[in-house]
């Protein structure tokens, strides 16, 4: 079983997770810690806890889902694994976060491509790509099918009561709504969604409540 540890990190409460299961091998997914304080708060439930990360995961390559990237890739000896078509946005990062008063160490462009249908294995668990452009060209969900109940890390394609903007670099609302109705929310009714923002929330409640939804 999956156990996920959730981080709210920078003036944009972003949400970093921390997944791992039985074995102690862990993930570290949209690391968006960019002060001391913030590190150090993760690494240390990842030492306390025992864990040992082996891969680090973006949904996309919006600069506050990435502000601890570097920390992340020197600490642990990792790469990042990114959508390619989110290289671009993860390669301007630093610039980017500047223009919004932001100081971000730039993360290295040896990365590992992830694209739609890939499995992400860590200890016993396993992670399922499905390429969700419409926020970025390159956001991805990762959906844990095997789970009960199932998960997804959705990223900013969909939040509690919202969805993700589209009038950034990269973003297109059609194909958002294309794969909010043909890809995520096609998936189980009790699928829990753990969000780029904000609270967790279900499949089967955005379907019912969700005004972007309807």
């Amino acid at each position: 079983m999956i156990q996920i540890r959730t981080f709210y990190f920078n003036d944009l409460r972003e949400c970093t997770y921390v997944l791992w299961d039985d074995t102690n091998e862990c993930v570290i997914v949209d690391p968006g810690c960019n002060t001391g304080s913030e590190r150090e708060r993760m690494v240390k439930f990842i030492e306390i806890t025992g864990l040992v990360p082996v891969k680090l995961l973006n949904t996309h390559g919006h600069f506050d889902h990435v502000m601890g990237n570097a920390f992340v890739e020197r600490k642990w000896k990792l790469k990042t694994h990114i959508h390619p078509l989110d290289k671009p946005q993860l390669m301007r990062a630093a610039a980017y976060s500047e223009m919004f008063g932001y100081n971000v160490e730039q993360p290295t462009s040896d990365t590992v491509d992830i694209n739609e249908g890939d499995i992400i294995e860590f200890g016993k668990s396993k992670l399922k790509v499905i390429w969700t452009p419409g926020h970025t060209r390159g956001g991805v969900v990762f959906y844990a099918p095997e789970e009960k109940p199932p998960f997804i890390i959705a990223g900013d394609s969909l939040f509690a009561g919202s969805v993700g903007r589209t009038d950034l670099p990269g973003g297109d609302y059609d194909e958002l709504m294309d794969s909010l109705h043909n890809k995520i929310l096609k998936l189980e009714g009790d699928c829990k969604i753990y969000p780029g923002h904000g609270p967790q929330t279900t499949i089967k409640n955005e379907l019912e409540s969700n005004p972007y939804l309807k």
